[in-house]
Order: structure tokens, then sequence, then C-alpha cells
């Protein structure tokens, strides 16, 4: 009868483990865990992008941040960004999530990889950044896409909304 337990719950952990390995194999590239996100944001919707409502932590490598007025808003995506920016508005200190770290950093300072193979966010193509140019290259390198700077990425979002 033990040999029996003992055999059932050695399947039964198995069976677990091969559910958890496939539900994290169909996470989505830009989704993070809660606690390895930076949410900028105050109040209840702080994990909502500011513009669409979008889960920030699910599409957070592809997150974007701005300033405006002393409010710090929060996009899921350069699409989001671009689509505030084009209401007129006077943004500062634009920050974007860097792939490899997670961290919010400078916009001028990120390496855009246009048009990869992992998914878009609010777009059809694809917008990845990252601090370091050989961390850019790399994921090129993997994926595809072209590597632009900010601007470069911008006119590509541009086209969204044309």
């Amino acid at each position: 009868m033990l040999k029996i337990l003992s055999t059932l719950a050695t399947i039964f952990l198995l069976v677990n483990a091969a559910e958890h390995e496939m539900h994290n194999s169909h996470q989505m590239f830009q989704t993070v865990s809660a606690k390895e996100a930076t949410l900028v944001q105050e109040g209840e919707d702080k994990d909502s992008c500011s513009r669409c409502g979008m889960n920030l932590v699910q599409f957070y490598k592809t997150s974007h941040a701005s300033q405006q007025k002393g409010t710090q808003h929060q996009y899921c995506s350069l699409h989001c960004l671009e689509e505030h920016l084009g209401k007129g508005v006077h943004l500062k200190s634009l920050k974007v999530v860097d792939v490899s770290s997670l961290k919010l950093i400078n916009v001028e300072e990120a390496y855009y990889v246009v048009g990869s193979k992992k998914s878009a966010t609010m777009s059809r193509v694809s917008k990845y950044a990252f601090l370091k140019e050989s961390d850019a290259k790399k994921f090129q390198a993997e994926n595809g896409g072209e590597i632009m700077n900010f601007e470069g990425a911008r006119e590509k979002a541009q086209e969204d909304f044309n």
C-alpha cells in the first residue's frame, strides 16, 4: 500500500511539474513577474497602461514611462506613448524598459530592435529596447529586426496612426 501511495505521489508531482512547465512556456515574451516590474504610477490603476488600460506587468518588456506636470504615466508600449505625444502634450523624463536588466532607462540611451520575430504590443511591428548595444545585437541575431535609436523607433510607431 505504501508503495502504491509513493508511486501515486510521484506521478502527481511529475504531472504538476509538466503542467507548470507548459504554462510557463506559453507565457508571452513581454511578461515578467509582478516583483520584477517597476511601476511608476500611483493609485489603484498603477498597473494599467495610462492610455489603453492594458496590464503593465503582462506587457512590461515593452513598457515606457513619462512625467507630465508632476504626474507619472506608464504605457504598455511605444505605440501608447506615441498616441499620448500625438495629443500635443509636453512629456518629460521619457523612459523605456531595458529588456536585459528590466530597469527603466532614458529613451535617448536605448538601442531599439524594431521588427523582430518576438510579439509586438499594440502594433504589428515589435519594438524592444536595450541599454547596451551588445545586448541589442545579440537579441537581433536571435530574433531579427533592425537596430535604431528612439527617434527611429518613434517614426515606426507613428506609422500605426497613418
